[in-house]
């Protein structure tokens, strides 16, 4: 069974930086699509950030947080990383790694970013 275990987040204040870092236990790591999505209370899950492409090439990110999130993978590791600066309030959320589309793998637990005003 693939496992994703998500960690890095924690309490920042607003305009602060912090990087996220999921292990994925999975074989074909260094080929498969990888995302990151978050869940806010109250919310539906939405996508953030997705790599896909020959060696992680291509990246999409949602609107709200272009040019402040930046997802990348590491390979060798099978992991994959999602940097986030210019935390908003709005960013606090728990956040999850996961393929970009159904069918998906098992939910890890996520972690939890916190963003003070």
């Amino acid at each position: 069974q693939v496992q994703l275990v998500e960690s890095g987040g924690g309490l920042v204040q607003a305009g602060g930086s912090l990087r996220l870092s999921c292990t994925v236990s999975v074989s074909g790591f260094s080929v498969r699509a990888m995302a990151w999505f978050r869940q806010s209370a109250g919310k539906q899950r939405e996508l953030v950030a997705r790599i896909h492409g020959a060696g992680g090439r291509t990246t999409n990110y949602a609107d709200s947080v272009k040019g402040r999130f930046t997802i990348s993978k590491n390979n060798a590791q099978n992991t994959v990383y999602l940097d986030i600066d210019s935390l908003r309030p709005e960013d606090t959320a728990i956040y999850y790694c996961n393929v970009p589309n159904p069918p998906y793998f098992t939910w890890g637990q996520g972690t939890q970013v916190t963003v003070s005003s």
